[in-house]
């Protein structure tokens, strides 16, 4: 195959992370492209570049096409709140018109399978961003998938959570409506091999697995691949009857994009994979095939960098936790400088103790002293820390001097936490996040985080205001 020179758009996003390294394994010159830029390079791909792009800001994208041969449109608008129809809109209208002076010869975009009749909102933003797409004049291929089962596939996690979080599965009618699931395997072959059948006009193929199944049958399935005893009791309610509140309660899978996506599954969505399957032959895996698969590739979430590679963490990571962490912080912004914020965070549990409310933490870790979890309190000394210190139980996990310090929660609890204190630069002034990172085990771990939740936007948000002021007192003490 001759190398070309490759822009992914929605690099940081599920199957942008995976489909990167497939395409630098290739050959290709890879631009990895998205907003999360320090996540893109800690991700320390070989030979790939990484860039800064928001699609809604078109100066970013101009300037990412430049010497470009094909790009990958990986991005949605799902995460956006309820305007992501227009979010979207505004996206490919952006790269529609960024691509008519471009060098350009193809556009790949992932897109999802189309009903009869009526649609969500969902399957219609992604319709409509093809049909803009195609507005460019250059050539688009656009791949339509229902449901992907791989790891972090947010329609398969909550799925999973489901079958691990509820005794008794009461999904309503929409797990009567058909699809095909397709391999994450199998799709990110028909995404890499795309460039050596390159488009010379506008395309559409179907993307299917081997089954046209109900959800009601993958959840069946699923629940005996688990393991679990699970009673599955459809219930005769239309899917508008889900509340974003019961499915924050079942699933770690963000709600905004959950919502989105069961939306979607009030229809049936046949494929037709027989064309891209002719292009592009290759064994498809089944329904059960794919889930054992993904199974044993979910802990890979932990190591990763957003926990510093530590080897506790993935110890301590158990089937059944949420692939997707719960979160909870505040963020505020402060005339102190990154030298003088950076110093205070580092003097986590010492003098100051944690900044806020430290009677709340005090009971917090006698509580875990009660069920015996022997936690060694104190902190190291001196007045820095570093990697594999304990600060009370909590051990430091990454270190990233001026910019961000990760400890891993070592007490007690149904699941694995972290905490977070992250400083960015804005110019004139800076941006300190203080957050919290949870990965529930189970309900009973998405019920300990609804019940902590109060504690948490109370305590962290006074975190924050006394971190800044004591970094603004440190630098009139050392201008």
């Amino acid at each position: 195959m001759t190398p070309q020179r490759i822009l992914v758009l929605g690099a940081s996003g599920y199957i942008g992370q995976h489909l990167i390294p497939r395409l630098a394994e290739q050959g290709h010159a890879i631009t990895a492209a998205a907003r999360r830029i320090e996540w893109l390079e800690e991700q320390n791909w070989p030979n790939v570049d990484c860039r800064y792009v928001d699609v809604y800001r078109p100066e970013t994208l101009n300037a990412a096409l430049w010497q470009i041969d094909t790009v990958y449109y990986l991005i949605h608008g799902m995460g956006d709140g309820d305007d992501f129809i227009e979010k979207e809109r505004q996206a490919a209208e952006n790269l529609r018109n960024a691509l008519r002076d471009s060098s350009v010869k193809q556009v790949i975009f992932l897109g999802a399978l189309q009903p009869a009749g009526a649609s969500s909102p969902h399957l219609v933003a992604r319709k409509l961003t093809g049909e803009i797409l195609r507005q460019g004049g250059i050539p688009v291929t656009e791949l339509r998938a229902s449901i992907v089962v791989g790891p972090g596939s947010a329609a398969f996690e909550i799925m999973r959570d489901m079958v691990y979080n509820l005794p008794i599965l009461t999904p309503p009618r929409w797990v009567r409506s058909k699809s095909s699931p397709v391999a994450l395997e199998n799709l990110l072959t028909y995404l890499t091999e795309l460039l050596q059948h390159p488009a010379q006009e506008n395309r559409i193929f179907d993307v299917a697995g081997p089954e046209y199944i109900s959800y009601q049958t993958m959840f069946e399935r699923f629940i005996t691949i688990s393991g679990k005893k699970r009673w599955l009791i459809p219930v005769p309610l239309p899917t508008r009857f889900i509340s974003v509140w019961f499915i924050s309660m079942i699933t770690s899978v963000p709600s905004s994009i959950a919502n989105a996506l069961i939306q979607g599954l009030n229809h049936d969505l046949p494929a037709d994979g027989k064309a891209l399957q002719a292009l592009i032959p290759q064994p498809l895996q089944t329904f059960d095939e794919a889930v054992k698969e993904t199974l044993r590739h979910e802990d890979e979430v932990i190591d990763s960098a957003d926990w510093g590679y530590d080897p506790e963490a993935r110890a301590r990571w158990r089937p059944g936790y949420g692939f997707y962490p719960k979160q909870a912080g505040c963020v505020l912004e402060t005339q102190a400088s990154n030298e003088a914020l950076w110093h205070v965070v580092q003097q986590l549990g010492g003098k100051e103790g944690y900044f806020y409310a430290n009677i709340l933490w005090q009971i917090r870790a006698r509580m875990d002293d009660m069920v015996g979890n022997g936690i060694v309190y104190g902190r190291p000394q001196r007045e820095t820390l570093e990697v594999g210190d304990l600060v009370d139980g909590w051990k430091v996990i990454t270190m990233k001097p001026l910019r961000q310090l990760a400890l891993m929660f070592g007490m007690k609890a149904p699941g694995l936490g972290r905490l977070t204190f992250s400083i960015k630069d804005l110019g004139n002034r800076r941006q300190l996040d203080v957050r919290a990172w949870w990965h529930p085990a189970g309900f009973s771990g998405l019920l300990y985080w609804f019940i902590m939740m109060p504690a948490h936007l109370f305590i962290f948000r006074g975190m924050a205001k006394r971190i800044a002021r004591l970094a603004e007192e440190h630098d009139h003490k050392h201008p």
